[in-house]
């Protein structure tokens, strides 16, 4: 999970997004209770379920995502 979390930050940051934007654009993709501090401790966690990945990877809008990508 730690390479997921490193996955997502870096992408963030590719996208000049912050987890304040994250969480607005994640309850526009099902996940609405996700917040800057729910996505900030579940991030230096590393775990999230595969729900939040995938909401997250929309959010992002990211065309396509290889595994050895991440």
């Amino acid at each position: 999970m730690d390479r997921l979390s490193r996955f997502v930050k870096a992408e963030l940051k590719r996208g000049k997004l912050t987890y304040a934007g994250l969480a607005e654009r994640l309850g526009k993709h099902g996940l609405p209770d996700e917040s800057e501090t729910t996505i900030k401790a579940k991030l230096k966690r590393g775990t999230f379920a595969a729900t939040f990945l995938v909401a997250t990877l929309a959010a992002l809008e990211m065309d396509g995502l290889r595994l050895a990508d991440l």
